[in-house]
């Protein structure tokens, strides 16, 4: 692979060349190629958002010497103040979290109790028709204001989020997924969403707002409006705010179940990449916090100041008053809900995607069919949920249950509805009621006659129908309470079906349905095992729940990946996972660099001309600055430079007339460490005069003098493990023997060249070598 000198990269292109570029594709010229040809996909199509350039985060340490000298002369009074705040931004996480998951609950309370309040009294009224236009209406017009923010102001809101927050803290820059407008939005869809009827739930926008909280904290505001503030320049770097945003995600799910030991299991076993101790405590830190603020807003909306809000307790779906007794025999009825849940569960995850894909070509034909798929699927929903209690018979109350029957407000386990006194409707108990009361009233323990088997089929198979169709439209949407539900219908449902044989209550099959299906479309365990146990306030399910999710992750891991691998495939992001594929083994990184262009590097001391022909040529993010005579006797890497920093350079003018290298006290003079965490610049708005073209930047200060490097013979996988494990953006590749003269640097290699996708259009005949010898194996 040849080395491009200055001298060859200053003549990159001649006139006619750069005509002839301006009427083709800027990928179609060879500095703009990928390493390796990639399936175009289109990013975040599935939620509106327009086609982005994928790039890559800094985690990495830019070790050059204005790091080192801003190290060196930092105080104790400052690194203490560093320490200080982050554990500040850790606490202002899980305030604004907690106290945002308070408005939200309290605004979907408010506005769908009342919803069903008036629909109640129609129905009480015998006024159907009346009952469902306004059902139907208020449904529509919530769905409509949801849908058209979404859309029109910021489309990275809608979808649950968390597949471009596992991607974010994967290193990958999930453009405007955490900005302002996305978080005042995610709050407001969300409450409009959930109100609305439809199909999905607040976990998942939750643990995205609470993502957004903490970005925007660590940015010090919202850089695009210019609200920003100078003392938080401490955290102007990714790898801190990728630790803000870690705590914010832990924050999100505990404000979703009022879980905080879940929702540290929950980003360190599905979200992050990257884990330490410190983080753990941090997070737990925000987690704590999230959950004082709930219990404080509880016990204040106690006393009715609330309005419908506040009337549960800190335990969601509290079973804790069952007494669970272990036999023999009910251990095949745990192992038949594990196995039922993982199958169901992965093939949930197959008919989603089939779905999604449909829902990404509506997507990709505009706003108006975005909006349009939205109303469509809110109408559905409405008509549904109005309609199907009607066919449901009425079934008399049990006398011997402590439990009000039948009842008539927004909440109870055994609502009137049509039927006539003492007699209660068990389909409009489950339908007609919020997502969190239908998943109560399914987990109702003590009560083995509430359900009848034809009512739980028909939820079974209306939220498999609406949980289908409604993800993926233009709203804040969760996966979690939908498949909950689904759960729920199919434990509750096979509890039933096997009364006989167990001893086990019907509202613990439920939860154990509950937690199989989402561990067989999730593929998580010890978090949901948590989370579960925290929900239900039962630590006497801890031995089945463990044994259901064991084996409906297992059941599912034959099928296909989790929904949420699933999305970020079909979203195009080049999620790098933990393990390499076996067959990389097969192929060294020397395979991959022959595939790529040539090298475009920089010399220690460069010509302006020459920077601004490598910056307008190509789109690379960093260039490998190599020591040539008479700076250095033979060719030497010095380091890497990436461009953001030679942006700043040409934008401040820091230019010599001769070709010499600068002193300490002159670039300290001019830049700081901070001047270099500036992002956004565009080689467009860099402007130098013909003079300045002719005169000389010194680029060693500006140089980070230890990347990782690897050597060309190294294997793939073992490059995939390493470029993951360190959070690295470019990796460089070194000859493994040195020629005299040659050049001391063959390529570099980015997250997209070790995408397997990518590998396998390029070298299809390595894949089925590896296949035969591990059949072999």
């Amino acid at each position: 692979m040849a080395l491009l000198s200055s001298s060859d990269a200053a003549n990159l292109r001649t006139p006619m060349e750069e005509e002839e570029d301006e009427e083709k594709d800027p990928e179609s010229d060879n500095l703009h190629r990928p390493l390796l040809k990639r399936v175009r996909t289109s990013q975040l199509a599935l939620i509106g958002a327009k086609l982005s350039p994928i790039e890559s985060l800094d985690y990495e340490i830019n070790e050059n010497d204005l790091f080192k000298h801003d190290w060196r002369s930092r105080s104790r009074v400052e690194v203490l103040q560093y320490i200080i705040m982050k554990w500040t931004f850790a606490f202002l996480v899980g305030l604004l979290t907690g106290l945002v998951a308070v408005f939200i609950n309290f605004a979907v309370e408010n506005i769908a109790g009342r919803k069903l309040l008036a629909v109640s009294h129609m129905v009480d009224q015998k006024r159907f028709w009346s009952g469902l236009i306004f059902f139907t209406g208020a449904n529509l017009g919530l769905t409509m204001v949801a849908a058209a923010l979404c859309v029109c102001i910021a489309p990275t809101a809608a979808g649950p989020g968390i597949p471009e927050i596992k991607a974010y803290l994967n290193g990958i820059d999930t453009p405007n997924m955490f900005g302002a407008p996305t978080l005042i939005v995610k709050i407001i869809g969300s409450i409009a969403a959930v109100s609305a009827g439809l199909d999905l739930g607040k976990e998942g926008p939750l643990v995205h707002i609470g993502s957004c909280i903490a970005s925007l904290l660590g940015q010090g505001g919202s850089t695009r409006y210019h609200l920003t503030w100078k003392w938080l320049r401490y955290f102007k770097n990714d790898r801190d705010r990728r630790d803000l945003i870690t705590c914010g995600s832990a924050s999100g799910v505990c404000a979703a179940f009022r879980a905080p030991v879940g929702g540290v299991l929950f980003a360190l076993e599905e979200i992050a990449t990257w884990w330490r101790s410190a983080l753990l405590w941090r997070s737990f830190f925000s987690t704590a916090v999230v959950v004082m603020v709930l219990r404080g807003f509880m016990e204040f909306c106690r006393s009715g100041h609330c309005g419908l809000f506040g009337k549960g307790g800190l335990i969601m779906f509290d079973v804790s008053d069952v007494t669970v007794s272990y036999h023999p025999m009910d251990l095949l009825p745990v192992v038949v809900i594990g196995i039922f849940g993982g199958f169901l569960g992965s093939l949930y995850n197959y008919l989603l995607h089939k779905v999604l894909r449909v829902y990404n070509l509506i997507n990709e034909k505009g706003k108006l069919h975005k909006f349009l798929l939205s109303v469509s699927v809110s109408l559905i929903t409405s008509c549904f949920l109005y309609s199907l209690p009607f066919l449901a018979p009425c079934t008399p109350c049990d006398p011997s249950i402590s439990e009000p029957c039948p009842t008539t407000g927004r909440t109870g386990n055994f609502k009137q509805f049509n039927c006539p006194p003492g007699h209660y409707n068990d389909m409009a108990t489950i339908l007609l009621s919020t997502n969190d009361d239908a998943v109560r009233n399914i987990f109702s323990t003590s009560t083995p006659s509430e359900f009848l088997t034809l009512s739980l089929i028909i939820a079974f198979l209306l939220y498999c129908f609406l949980g289908l169709v409604t993800f993926g439209i233009a709203v804040p949407s969760g996966l979690f309470l939908p498949i909950i539900l689904m759960g729920s219908s199919l434990g509750r449902l096979l509890g039933l079906s096997m009364s006989q044989y167990t001893r086990i209550d019907q509202g613990l099959f439920a939860v154990l349905g509950a937690a199989s299906l989402m561990a067989g479309s999730m593929r998580m365990t010890v978090s949901l095992c948590i989370i579960f146990l925290e929900l239900t306030n039962n630590l006497l399910l801890l031995p089945m729940m463990m044994l259901v999710l064991l084996i409906s992750k297992t059941v599912g891991d034959c099928f296909n990946p989790s929904i949420y691998e699933i999305i970020l495939h079909l979203k195009g992001l080049p999620f790098l996972e933990a393990h390499a594929e076996p067959w990389l083994r097969n192929i060294s990184v020397g395979n991959l660099i022959r595939a790529k262009e040539e090298i475009v590097s920089l010399s220690g001391v460069e010509k302006v001309s020459q920077v601004l022909a490598v910056l307008r040529n190509t789109t690379h993010n960093g260039f490998p600055v190599v020591d040539m005579p008479p700076i250095s006797p033979v060719p030497e890497l010095h380091g890497m430079v990436l461009r953001a920093h030679l942006l700043e350079v040409l934008e401040k003018r820091w230019f010599f007339r001769e070709r010499r290298r600068s002193s300490e006290e002159e670039v300290t003079e001019r830049f700081s460490s901070w001047d270099l965490a500036k992002r956004g610049r565009k080689i467009e708005d860099v402007v130098v005069s013909e003079e300045e073209e002719e005169m000389y930047i010194d680029l060693h200060p500006f140089t980070n003098m230890t990347p990782y490097t690897v050597m060309e013979s190294m294997s793939v996988a073992k490059a995939v493990v390493l470029f993951r494990q360190v959070g690295l953006r470019h990796m460089l590749v070194m000859p493994k023997s040195q020629v005299a003269g040659g050049s001391p640097v063959v390529g570099i290699l980015t997250r997209q060249d070790l995408i397997a996708n990518n590998i396998k259009s390029a070298y299809p005949h390595l894949l089925r070598r590896g296949k035969s010898r591990h059949s072999l194996s």
